[in-house]
């Protein structure tokens, strides 16, 4: 999945329209992938290779020079084929993906800003594709008014969009839902002060 510039400008159009009418701050992140580790994918490989000659030995008269040959080569392939971001992500426990991700979007919030505005009404909408997880995260301020399960149906909307390949129109959809229960809880005053991009940022 990719996203254009006019779709990012369509996000960002959406992102001023909801806060038109309120209060709170919306930031929205899209990471291609969250967990970029290549630990595992090369611990792998490297006990496939290790266990090729031993195999080799049992089943073939090769010699030595042939089987050092095809270790290195089975290395560098199955390196390379578990080393893709698809691949790699599968090698993870659906549960420990989600953390990842999860960890990842809290990392987003405090680094775009969003924990930091003077009423502490931001949220921010984060959607990590690799691992398919999407997660709407309030500030203090926010949570002490709104329960976290009234963002579901904003996550629905994005997640249902997200399954047919529109990211844009997803969040867009989350960001007009999540407007809506911001301008009920925290309507725009007279002095609203716009202390946050309205823009998507593309990790």
């Amino acid at each position: 999945m990719s996203i254009s510039a006019e779709d990012r400008a369509r996000i960002s159009a959406a992102v001023q329209t909801a806060e038109a009418q309120t209060s709170g701050e919306i930031v929205c992140v899209l990471a291609r992938q969250s967990f970029d580790g290549t630990a595992l994918p090369i611990f792998i490989a490297a006990v496939i290779s290790l266990a090729l000659p031993w195999l080799l030995v049992a089943a073939t008269a090769m010699s030595v020079l042939q089987m050092l040959t095809l270790q290195f080569a089975v290395f560098i392939g199955a390196a390379t084929l578990l080393c893709l971001p698809r691949v790699r992500v599968l090698l993870i426990p659906r549960a420990a993906r989600r953390a990842i991700a999860h960890r990842a979007a809290l990392e987003q919030f405090v680094i775009r800003g969003v924990a930091h505005t003077k009423d502490r009404a931001g949220i921010l909408i984060f959607v990590s594709l690799a691992e398919r997880y999407a997660r709407i995260i309030a500030d203090e301020g926010i949570c002490a008014r709104v329960p976290q399960s009234e963002w579901q149906g904003a996550v629905d909307a994005l997640v249902a969009h997200m399954r047919d390949g529109h990211i844009a129109d997803g969040y867009i959809a989350a960001i007009g839902a999540c407007g809506r229960v911001l301008a009920k809880h925290f309507p725009s005053g007279q002095e609203k002060r716009d202390e946050l991009r309205g823009r998507i940022y593309v990790l």
